[in-house]
């Protein structure tokens, strides 16, 4: 069997490999929509696996950066725009943002030059980031974190692991819960089980982290709406 971890990009590669050979995906987005299974309850064929949800919370996140950082501070969102989450994400949040009666701009970045290039180019321009679900910003969590630092730029994140290394604020779901599933899944299959048989997992918990150091040292006082909200802080 193989564990396609990552996102949905590696399930998507693997599923048109092999249709005999189990697959256990980690995905970010809708799986469904992605045409990784055609159910949930009910996945079918060799594939299955754990949906984290990430993407599909970026306007919440925006919400919850829009209580923190009051208009009419400009409020931006840097993305992956070769990622196959990209549009459908971006339409939500560009959505949420006119909701909310927030000016959004969109900046893209796939490599660690244009996460560069971007933060300097927006650091003249706005007065919030949220940072896409995508998981190749996951492996640039140190870069992000740093650079948000460096220009002073009150940004949100998918997972509580930016929070705790000094990024503002986080909300969703635990990726290691996710990959713990994960595990539990290939367990199962290797022990006779059918991933056909097994539906694809949903997150039951969704946490808010807020670090209290980095937002007094960024000059922000957080509402007690958005303090009593939180899972966790960190001072």
């Amino acid at each position: 069997m193989i564990a396609a971890v990552g996102g949905a990009h590696s399930g998507l590669a693997l599923k048109t490999v092999t249709s005999v050979v189990p697959i256990v995906f980690v995905s970010a987005g809708d799986p469904i929509a992605f045409g990784l299974v055609s159910s949930l309850n009910r996945p079918n064929g060799n594939v299955t696996g754990i949906s984290m949800i990430t993407v599909a919370l970026a306007p919440k996140r925006l919400q919850l950066l829009h209580e923190l950082v009051p208009a009419p501070a400009g409020m931006a969102m840097l993305a992956n725009s070769s990622s196959p989450y990209f549009e459908q994400e971006k339409m939500d949040v560009m959505a949420s943002a006119r909701a909310l009666g927030r000016k959004l701009e969109v900046f893209t970045a796939s490599n660690a030059m244009e996460i560069e290039t971007a933060f300097s180019s927006l650091r003249e321009r706005t007065g919030a980031l949220l940072v896409s679900g995508d998981p190749y910003f996951d492996g640039e969590r140190d870069r992000l974190v740093s650079l948000a630092a460096r220009y002073s730029v009150p940004t949100v994140y998918q997972w509580r692991e930016f929070a705790t290394i000094g990024g503002l604020m986080s909300y969703g779901t635990s990726i290691h819960d996710a990959y713990q599933q994960a595990g539990t899944y290939v367990a199962k299959i290797l022990n006779g089980d059918k991933p056909a048989d097994l539906p694809v997992l949903q997150p039951t918990r969704i946490e808010l982290v807020i670090n209290l150091k980095t937002a007094a040292t960024l000059g922000l006082t957080v509402p007690a709406t958005l303090l009593a909200s939180a899972d966790e802080t960190i001072e």
